[in-house]
């Protein structure tokens, strides 16, 4: 690729089989082509990245790590596009004209913000509306998964952040939060200005490593652990309050039911137009 891309998109693997495939054909189908493919690999030995060196807007390096987000974070250093985005194994871009929709938001606005859109959920059959303005509240009770949230590269890549102090993105010591917790990095310690963009970005799997029984209860710590690195005790108390008196625990089910989910978002999505 002799052009600097417009777009570099992250794909960590480790034995993901035709996943990987499916993931990569998705993005190499996109309208929009300035775009360059990351492929981190652990070390595979199924065979699946076997064929990705031919297209030379795939990069691949093959490296061991200690995890999801280490490998993430190994694969932000050779980032060479103006916007990142990660898309995991397993999910693939909702239609051909992502990026090409994408592009033309970023462009028409002032830039330097982190964009984000809707995804749709395979698991229950449903879109999942994003928060069109997130405040402090909103990054309490959630932020827009990283499949859909299209950052500038000078919140990503090593070598920018580390004049703001910060080595990696992602902070490996979380398990299963490290995403959220640099999101809010970015949107209270940052002011980073995010943007979303009436687009479903992402196809999203569902079901995968955050929403095992383990590590439900592993990201729940975690959200209690970050949350109070950037929100008062006040601000904690109120919005806990809050979302037991709205009855959030059965509305989370409600989301995650292939029967209510529809409903439950289509009520969501009226809430945040109002």
């Amino acid at each position: 690729m002799t052009e600097t891309p417009f777009f570099s998109i992250i794909v960590v693997c480790y034995n993901a089989g035709e996943e990987l495939h499916k993931t990569i054909k998705s993005i190499l189908e996109q309208t929009f082509s300035s775009f360059e493919i990351i492929v981190k690999d652990a070390g595979s030995t199924d065979g699946s990245t076997d064929g990705l060196s031919g297209d030379d807007r795939i990069r691949m390096f093959c490296t061991p790590d200690t995890g999801i987000y280490d490998a993430m974070n190994q694969a932000t250093s050779y980032v060479e596009g103006d916007y990142v985005l990660f898309l995991n194994c397993g999910d693939y871009f909702y239609d051909t004209k992502v990026l090409e929709k994408m592009h033309r938001a970023i462009v028409g606005s002032e830039g330097h913000s982190i964009y984000y859109g809707n995804i749709f959920e395979r698991k229950t059959g449903n879109l999942v509306q994003s928060n069109p303005k997130l405040d402090a509240f909103g990054c309490y009770r959630n932020v827009p998964c990283h499949q859909c949230c299209f950052y500038p590269k000078e919140w990503i890549k090593p070598g920018e952040l580390s004049v703001r102090g910060r080595e990696y993105p992602f902070s490996v010591q979380y398990r299963v939060r490290a995403d959220y917790e640099h999101f809010l990095w970015c949107f209270f310690a940052q002011k980073v200005n995010t943007v979303y963009v009436p687009i479903t970005v992402c196809s999203y799997e569902g079901g995968g490593f955050s929403e095992t029984p383990e590590n439900r209860k592993c990201s729940a710590k975690e959200h209690k652990q970050i949350t109070k690195q950037y929100m008062s005790a006040s601000m904690r108390f109120r919005y806990r309050a809050v979302l037991i008196l709205t009855l959030a625990p059965l509305r989370t089910r409600m989301a995650q039911s292939r029967h209510f989910s529809a409903m439950y978002q289509s009520l969501k999505k009226r809430f945040y137009r109002g």
